[in-house]
This record gives C-alpha cells, structure tokens and sequence, in this order.
C-alpha cells in the first residue's frame, strides 16, 4: 500500500475545494472531484521547511535572495533543458494575475486575444474583464485525440489581434503539445507579429511517454516574443501559498510588465511561499516521481473501468497534468441534466465540460490526484447511477 493511498480529512480547513462544496454544487454531501488541488500532502521536506518558520515565530517582512531564484534555474534546466537567468524571472501571487498584467501592459481595449478551447476558463475571464475581444480557435479531434487546428487560425486573425495565449500542456484535454506543434505555433506567432502568453504551470506533470518542451527554449526569435508562466502549485500541491512566475526575456515586455505588477502590488510574496517554492524545487524530485507514477496508474483505472464497464463514455490520451477529460454527450442530457446528474445520482462534484468554452458540452474534468478508494467511489457510483 502507498502512503498515497491514505486518506486525510481536509474538511473544516476553509478548502475550497472540500468546505465550499455547499456554495458551489448546493450540496455538500458530496466527492469532490473538481478543483485543481492534489489530495495528497505536499513533500515532507517542505512540511518540515513550514513547521520550522512557525517555530521560529517571526513572519516579518520578507525578500527574495538567490536562493530562492538559483532553486527555480536549476530545476528548469534539471527537469526542461532551458537554462534561464535571474534577471528574467518576475513573481506574481498566480498564473491568472500574471496574465492579466501582461495583457494590460502588452495590448490596448478591443485588441483580440487567441484561446484554443475548450481551454482553463479563466482564460475567458481574464481577458474579457481587461476589456478586450476573446478569438477562439477550437481544438479539433482526430482519431480520438485533440489537436491543433493551424488552418483556422491563419482565418481567424487580423490587424487587431495582438496575443496568443498557449496552454502548454493543455488544461483540460491533457495534451503535451509536441515539437512538430510547437515549432509551427512559433511559426505563426513570429509570421504574425503576435505576443505568446504561454501558461506551463502543468508543466512537471508530464507521463513517461511524453515530454514538455517549454516554447520559449526552441529558438531565440519565440523566446524574444513570449512570456512563460509557470509555478511549484500544481507540481507540488502549493496554490494555496500564491506564489508563481514569469519568465521574460525581451526587454520591452520586460519594461512594462514589471511596470504593471508595482502598479498593481502584485510582485511580493509571502514567507511561505517563498522557502516552499525554494525547498520543493531543491529536495521534491523523489516525492514528484511517485506522485505522478500514482496519478498514471490513477488514469489507467478509469480509463479500463469505463472501457469495460461504460463503453459509451468516451475517454482521452491523457499525457499531462492530473486532469482527465471524458465524453459524455451519449448519455444524451443537456449540460443542466448532466450535471444535475453528477451531483444527485453520482454523488460527485466534478468541472462541467461547458464551463471550459462551448467545445465542452456534454464533457466533464475529473480530478484524478487524490487517493484510488475515492476513485473506486466515483467510479462504482456512476455505474449505478447509469444502471438505474
């Protein structure tokens, strides 16, 4: 038996993801199979890191030293091969209020923005409530996988059109875009004078049989037109410490997204984020490996249950991340039905698909990090709930 298998009771620690089940489903009397945090404890060696800074007492005003900058150049070279410097790097409290900053400091009300949906529904958000024009180019399904439609996006784009936003690897299909996907993305970005948004916070949470390559790393001309995002709170179960970064190299970007983050206080972060960050990426390698050997044997479960048991639910080649996506449009109900069916028949708080742009109807996201007894639940619940 794993010591991922334990199962802990995170009730009553204003979880979001177990204690507002309530406000969120109207129910919660429920599994929650949503949001993306892990159920699983964070490495030990940062447990002991957070148990030492209380002792100790003192949670004055702190700063970031080289430390904490040399644990995130080392791990990326260790884990991605891209060496980066510290002058590149720039904190924000997450993804989504680094996105905005750029989107602010990079483009001007009604610039158009590509998103590839069905995609992290944030996205959507963050770019409508800048005031500016939301451009979709669809993910298309071929032979049971999701891929990139490059001939939409040569339609889709005019003078207006300032920023691409990449999921890299893609939230919620599971994708790790490969080299070949990659390189043409840089190709159209580069031919159309774009600025690449890339959002790789899924990118440690690769499976054996695949690769993440960060965009940025492929050539000098891509990495001039991007800005990377990435952050130890997927790898490492830590969003709750709201701490992420940018990786920028052009100067200009450079310039004005720091610019913005001082306008907008966003640039500092707390004590426990910061020696999380530093000692996750120092001493976390072993605990991540299991992790994700955990999660693939987590996917393979479902995957061969619904084969066996329910054929009629389609599943994905899930590469990355912990998120597994599945079809359900043959159960024929409408978004409401279907997710009125997780809730009252499956007993299970899930990510409707629709939430996630129109391309989602009829899907839902499972979190998939948590132990297998939770899944075995879900799992059998569905089944009767099906068969009932």
């Amino acid at each position: 038996m794993s010591e991922l298998d334990n199962i802990f009771n995170r009730k009553n620690t204003n979880s979001y993801k177990w204690d507002f089940l309530k406000e969120r489903f109207g129910n919660d009397d429920i599994l929650p199979l949503w949001v993306a945090d892990m159920d699983f404890k964070s490495p030990e060696e940062v447990l002991k890191k957070m148990e030492e800074i209380s002792i100790n007492g003192f949670f004055g005003y702190t700063f970031k030293n080289d430390n904490f900058y040399n644990s995130i150049i080392n791990w990326i070279y260790r884990k991605h091969k891209w060496k980066i410097e510290k002058e590149n790097i720039f904190t924000t409290h997450g993804v989504v209020n680094g996105l905005s900053a750029a989107i602010n400091a990079l483009t001007n009300e009604n610039n158009k923005i590509i998103i590839q949906t069905p995609v992290y529904y944030p996205f959507f958000h963050v770019i409508e409530n800048n005031k500016r024009e939301i451009v979709r180019n669809p993910l298309i399904i071929e032979n049971g996988e999701y891929k990139i439609d490059f001939d939409n996006l040569n339609k889709i784009i005019d003078d207006k059109t300032k920023i691409f936003i990449l999921c890299s690897p893609h939230n919620p299909v599971g994708r790790v875009w490969n080299k070949n996907e990659l390189d043409q993305i840089a190709d159209f970005v580069l031919k159309n004078n774009l600025i690449l948004l890339s959002d790789e916070i899924h990118a440690d949470l690769i499976f054996k049989t695949h690769k993440h390559i960060p965009i940025a790393n492929i050539s000098k001309d891509i990495a001039n037109k991007t800005i990377t995002f990435m952050a130890p709170s997927k790898t490492f179960n830590l969003p709750g410490l709201e701490t992420s970064f940018a990786i920028i190299e052009n100067e200009e970007y450079i310039e004005k997204f720091n610019n913005t983050i001082n306008a907008w206080s966003i640039g500092g972060n707390n004590i426990y984020g910061i020696f999380a960050t530093q000692t996750a990426y120092n001493h976390g390698g072993k605990w991540l490996k299991d992790v994700l050997d955990y999660i693939h044997e987590n996917y393979i479960y479902l995957k061969e249950f619904f084969s066996k048991n329910m054929p009629q639910i389609e599943t994905y080649p899930l590469e990355g991340t912990y998120l597994m996506w599945i079809n359900c449009n043959k159960l024929n109900m409408s978004n409401e039905e279907l997710d009125k069916f997780f809730i009252e028949e499956v007993k299970v708080g899930l990510n409707p698909g629709h939430i996630f742009g129109e391309e989602g109807n009829g899907f839902q996201r499972i979190n998939i990090a948590c132990p297998r007894k939770n899944l075995e639940i879900f799992a059998n619940n569905f089944l009767k709930a099906i068969q009932h």
